[in-house]
């Protein structure tokens, strides 16, 4: 289960990185509460803040659960390994980022990292 609580972890941290990006506190502090709700513009504004509470509490809760059962230093390992592949591949499909071979070549190695690492958990 801890495993799953890494990935779950690192997924989190991708959307949580995306809500920071977006994040603009100066139109949030500008928002005239009287009338917040009478558009739905006015709402989308709050939706990176939304993410940012949700993902980060849901990332913390998940890596300190992962860390109970797994050496920290193979969580963080594979927790951030996660994380970086994740965020290049929202960045190369989402945003068409452009990307090479040995971009993707590295990922790679990364994830046969991961993989190393949690066999080498499980012996």
């Amino acid at each position: 289960m801890a495993w799953l609580y890494i990935f779950i972890a690192a997924v989190c941290e991708v959307a949580w990185t995306y809500s920071v990006k977006y994040l603009d506190f100066k139109k949030i502090l500008a928002i005239k509460w009287l009338s917040f709700f009478s558009t739905v513009d006015n709402t989308l504004f709050l939706l990176p803040l939304l993410g940012y509470i949700v993902f980060g509490l849901a990332n913390v809760l998940c890596f300190s659960l992962a860390i109970k059962e797994i050496p920290p230093s193979t969580v963080l390992a594979v927790w951030m390994g996660i994380t970086l592949v994740g965020v290049k591949l929202v960045d190369v499909h989402l945003f068409k980022e452009p990307y090479n071979f040995m971009q993707l070549f590295y990922m790679l190695l990364i994830l046969i990292g991961i993989v190393g690492l949690k066999r080498d958990a499980h012996s």
